[in-house]
């Protein structure tokens, strides 16, 4: 039995068959909860400290430390940071090949 080896992504999510536009949409989301669950860890916040500081309720911060990517939206998620005093900034690129 032989499995063919395909290089990633670099996008877990494309690796993984969504469709590109979908596979960038939860890639953008997954990153923006990993730096919101590494500024809960690095200030030693409790989920509900978190909760005050981001303006969100303690379910929702559990949420966000359990990954739920689909109960977030990025301008929730970009609302959150600021609150948590992080600066976003967004890149946009080209892709290589446009329809």
């Amino acid at each position: 039995m032989s499995t063919l080896a395909r290089r990633p992504s670099g996008n877990v999510f494309r690796d993984l068959g969504f469709n590109p536009d979908e596979a960038q949409h939860l890639k953008i989301r997954a990153d923006l909860m990993i730096e919101l669950t590494k500024l809960i860890r690095a200030r030693g916040l409790t989920q509900a400290r978190a909760a005050r500081l981001f303006g969100v309720s303690q379910p929702r911060i559990s949420d966000l430390v359990r990954g739920k990517c689909n109960r977030f939206s990025v301008d929730s998620l970009i609302e959150m940071l600021g609150h948590g005093g992080a600066r976003v900034s967004v890149r946009v690129t080209s892709r290589k090949r446009v329809a």
